[in-house]
């Protein structure tokens, strides 16, 4: 539908995996190649996280904010069981958008 805007929660980790960051965005592809050239959060860049391993769409910035903050008050194993869930390989979703 024309004029309808979408918000991602998204999901990434470094090449080890041992960090994972929550984050949300309205430009998915875009907010990955930042993190993917070193322009992300200062964790991101730090840690070398910009593999994108998991990633849903909301339809409102309320709900992906709420979303993205029930992720990041989780546990560990709960992000990984929600990457888990979608990409048991771990894939790096990039070419995928």
């Amino acid at each position: 539908m024309p004029g309808r805007r979408h918000y991602f929660v998204y999901l990434l980790t470094n090449a080890s995996p041992t960090v994972i960051h929550a984050g949300v965005t309205r430009d998915l592809r875009r907010r990955v190649a930042e993190h993917r050239t070193g322009q992300g959060h200062a964790l991101t860049t730090r840690y070398r996280v910009r593999q994108l391993v998991w990633f849903e769409v909301h339809e409102s910035p309320v709900s992906a904010i709420l979303r993205e903050k029930q992720i990041k008050g989780g546990p560990h194993r709960k992000k990984i069981a929600l990457i888990e869930s979608q990409n048991p390989d771990w894939n790096d979703l990039w070419d995928t958008l």
